[in-house]
């Protein structure tokens, strides 16, 4: 089988991975934070040096600012609910993923905020011109993605954070297609929020994601229950992080993380990313000459996502044939209908092709031909 839904879930995972959340059930899995024994002291111990190998990964000062989460979603859901205002004016992408669009939606909804879009297929300047005539007075927070989950797109956000600490606008950026693929230094980039998953470029699983906050101040929670802390009082709390991590922790999970950020430390963020390029650009390249293909995007890839559809054929059609072939890939929409909108990929959406470090040239070559094969 050639695994190329990378985008979705990276698949394999390194061997340190499965390793380490072994190692966690079998010798140290107690409950972190919620007794004085070896057990939960060794677990608590885990879950803090996942903070720290987190926290510098992505340039951000303070470990205890690090919130475990299930997964993008609730990270983005977490940081939206904690510090929008009420009356507030929201900007957001025009290309976001359904994790952003359907929680701002449902503020606006409620009547607690508006949004407008921006449009970030444009240079960044002109990203910038654009956000400077959509700003009001009273726009409070600016949300984006980093990289797009459908053509691979990798977007300005250092120049876009600038801007926000200029009019002194909250940056949330959703990580969950750059995050260990792309550099990202929160302090450098006046990120205020990151949202990101374990189980994507980060190689880890699936289940845990984080949300890091810098730089503000929260308003309110999202999921109140027990976290170990003052147990006595009614009140949460807002703590960081014990204030937003109600429930038991992954901890299996957040050591199988561990594991994937010291691999990745070690293999290098440049050397996953030069990599999934230079496949994606060959498989563009292949992709491009095959009749009635219809790539979307930039033809020089920025990652290892790649879109196309074909006219003679269903999106349907061909990830159904795909798979018969043994060739994992995902079509529709993607979670991303406004992402969609954008491009113009009809009624059907489009075939998502994405790659990961564990792909190789031989794998590419044998998607390519059998598309040729389906398509001819």
């Amino acid at each position: 089988m050639i695994y190329l839904d990378n985008a979705a879930t990276t698949f394999p995972k390194p061997s340190c991975v499965a390793a380490e959340i072994s190692r966690c059930i079998n010798n140290y899995c107690g409950n972190p934070g919620r007794s004085g024994h070896k057990m939960s002291v060794l677990a608590s111990e885990k879950i803090f040096e996942c903070r720290e190998l987190i926290s510098a990964f992505f340039g951000n000062e303070n470990p205890e600012n690090v919130i475990f989460t299930l997964n993008t979603t609730y990270a983005i859901n977490i940081a939206i609910n904690a510090l929008y205002s009420t009356d507030s004016h929201i900007l957001i992408s025009n290309m976001e993923h359904n994790s952003v669009l359907r929680p701002i939606y449902n503020l606006e909804k409620q009547r607690k905020i508006t949004y407008d879009t921006f449009n970030v297929l444009q240079p960044p300047d002109d990203i910038v011109c654009e956000l400077e005539s959509k700003i009001k007075d009273n726009t409070k927070m600016v949300i984006m993605t980093h990289a797009s989950n459908i053509i691979g797109e990798v977007f300005p956000i250092e120049k876009i954070g600038e801007f926000c600490k200029k009019h002194n606008i909250i940056f949330i950026v959703d990580a969950a297609q750059s995050a260990g693929s792309v550099e990202i230094n929160m302090k450098k980039f006046n990120i205020n929020v990151l949202c990101a998953p374990a189980h994507k470029g980060l190689y880890g699983p699936q289940g845990l994601g984080f949300v890091i906050f810098r730089n503000v101040e929260v308003k309110r929670h999202f999921i109140l229950g027990g976290n170990g802390v003052n147990s006595l009082s009614l009140e949460m709390g807002t703590n960081l992080p014990e204030g937003f991590e109600a429930g038991t922790l992954a901890t299996p999970l957040a050591a199988g993380l561990c594991a994937s950020l010291k691999w990745i430390n070690e293999t290098g963020i440049n050397a996953l990313k030069s990599h999934e390029v230079f496949l994606a650009n060959k498989l563009s390249e292949n992709l491009s000459v095959i009749n009635g293909n219809i790539l979307f995007g930039n033809t020089c890839a920025k990652s290892g996502i790649l879109l196309f559809k074909n006219k003679n054929f269903s999106t349907n059609d061909l990830i159904y044939k795909l798979d018969k072939a043994n060739i994992c890939t995902r079509g529709g929409f993607h979670c991303s209908p406004l992402a969609h909108k954008t491009l113009g990929t009809g009624d059907d959406g489009a075939v998502r092709i994405s790659i990961g470090f564990f792909n190789t040239l031989c794998d590419i070559e044998k998607a390519t031909l059998a598309i040729y094969k389906i398509c001819k």
